[in-house]
């Protein structure tokens, strides 16, 4: 399944604990393109915020999904996979205003398998305890949203495949 080269940007999406930094790098592996981790594109105050526990306001949100659009921007044609929650569709929306043609990879799962795979990372910002903000704010993709949904059971490679799959069924213009 390797180097299915692609040109479109994909953001790799869903709530925390979900594998975006995980299957992110093994997706981008397989569609032979480069990988920016979506956390690294955070202001010092929203890592400050998270830590603390406080959920992120859409202000807080805005520079933030600018700098991933930037980001995918400057891929547009040559492809690229990047991480972003991209919970709610205005924030999808503000994505593809950036970067025309970016997809939408939706890392599902039930909450609970979630939440468990959350209390095991060392080293992340995102406590467990924001789980439910990030599922309240979450918008599924919509039906006219160039995107797939991928469900995160499973070992890390078998969903970065199952993803390169659904990538594959989609109509991508």
């Amino acid at each position: 399944m390797r180097h299915q080269h692609t040109t479109h940007v994909v953001v790799v999406m869903g709530v925390a604990g979900t594998g975006k930094t995980t299957i992110g790098p093994l997706l981008a592996d397989r569609l032979g393109v480069p990988y920016a981790e979506g956390d690294d594109f955070h202001p010092a105050e929203n890592v400050r915020k998270m830590s603390s526990g406080t959920p992120l306001t859409d202000d807080d949100r805005w520079p933030w999904l600018d700098a991933i659009g930037t980001w995918a921007h400057g891929r547009a044609g040559r492809g690229g996979v990047v991480s972003s929650s991209a919970l709610k569709r205005s924030y999808r929306d503000r994505l593809r205003a950036a970067a025309p043609g970016v997809v939408f990879v939706h890392l599902t799962g039930e909450r609970a398998l979630i939440e468990e795979r959350m209390s095991h990372r060392q080293g992340h910002f995102m406590p467990t305890a924001l789980l439910d903000s990030q599922f309240a704010t979450l918008q599924e993709l919509g039906a006219d949203e160039a995107g797939v949904s991928v469900d995160v059971s499973g070992a890390p490679e078998e969903i970065a495949d199952r993803a390169v799959e659904a990538l594959r069924g989609l109509e991508l213009h």
